[in-house]
């Protein structure tokens, strides 16, 4: 019930940061004070303009913090779930599958739209446990790589300042974005390593089985996962190239250049859109949408809250572009090349 609760909760928080943010993107008229006050708390570095928010800003150098949080989180969600796995749920290529499981694993499980649920069989419930190992590990890729490029990457103006509610904003998604990829099972893998724990407590070193792990069979698992993880997997590495890519040409930007001084980025997809970068950010978490089944609606609601905060984030700052640089490329978009 409590991890029921807890899912419920995270849904509901998802919501909650997502409709505003949509309600403000509408070209209407009595929401342009609700847009201006997000703007101020979402706003940071360059579309930071409004001088009488400054005493309520840190430094915008302190994504970092969201990393290290972020990764140390992901990394004890996705261990401690893989030693569950690794320990409970194998083997899998050896059992014996019913069509209809075969075919629900292959495209990675059932719909979340479906009009009738089937109770999970316990070999669908293996395959829904490392699926969940599979995502935490792509989280994992990409919350290290941002953390690597907060560090030697970025050069981070010494007057770029972000809102300190968006900063707390940022430190409650990266709590939210791991939990809500492993929370299907979260709960019985930390359990699981709780009642180890404990019994090693009591037992003692000397009475407890010795841990043998077999490196093969701990990632052989991965390999018999259904071809949607793959395909999400393709998507998220695109994504995650494109971003890395992106991300190397605003770093360059900032090295031998003066503390506030701004030029117009080229390069990879910055050919087509303003904010590149967010591009490939909604991509790649589209691929970890794709590697998880779809079988979540909490993880719809994260993919939600990701596209709209970022979309509504490019458009911000396409529009500093143009009142920033009067020979700004005119066949831009701010996010969707062609499109917006």
């Amino acid at each position: 019930m409590l991890g029921l609760g807890f899912t419920a909760l995270l849904r509901l928080a998802w919501l909650a940061a997502t409709v505003p943010i949509l309600v403000v993107s509408l070209p209407i008229r009595p929401v342009g004070f609700l847009h201006r006050m997000i703007m101020g708390f979402a706003a940071r570095g360059k579309t930071m303009m409004n001088s009488s928010t400054q005493k309520f800003t840190v430094p915008q150098r302190y994504f970092l913090h969201f990393y290290w949080w972020s990764l140390a989180l992901t990394t004890s969600l996705a261990l401690s779930t893989w030693f569950y796995a690794y320990r409970k749920m194998v083997p899998l290529a050896s059992e014996s599958l019913s069509y209809s499981t075969v075919a629900s694993h292959l495209i990675g499980g059932s719909h979340i739209f479906s009009s009738h649920k089937v109770s999970s069989t316990p070999m669908e419930h293996k395959y829904q446990v490392w699926r969940t190992v599979f995502v935490l590990l792509l989280m994992e890729v990409q919350v290290f790589r941002r953390l690597y490029e907060t560090l030697n990457v970025f050069h981070y103006s010494p007057s770029a300042r972000m809102h300190f509610l968006g900063y707390l904003t940022g430190l409650l998604y990266y709590t939210g974005a791991p939990l809500s990829l492993g929370i299907s099972c979260a709960s019985e893998a930390l359990s699981y390593a709780r009642d180890q724990i404990a019994e090693f407590i009591v037992k003692g070193r000397d009475r407890m089985p010795d841990l043998q792990i077999d490196w093969l069979e701990l990632l052989k698992p991965l390999l018999y996962l259904g071809w949607c993880q793959w395909i999400g997997a393709v998507i998220f590495l695109w994504g995650w190239l494109h971003q890395l890519r992106c991300h190397a040409i605003l770093g360059s930007l900032r090295e031998n250049k003066g503390a506030d001084e701004y030029v117009i980025p080229y390069g990879d997809w910055f050919r087509y859109v303003s904010c590149p970068h967010y591009l490939a950010e909604i991509i790649i978490y589209f691929g970890i949408l794709v590697a998880s089944g779809g079988s979540d609606i909490t993880i719809w609601l994260l993919f939600m809250f990701v596209v709209s905060n970022l979309t509504f984030a490019a458009a911000e700052t396409h529009r500093w572009y143009h009142h920033k640089f009067e020979n700004y490329p005119k066949t831009r978009r701010a996010i969707i090349p062609f499109v917006y």
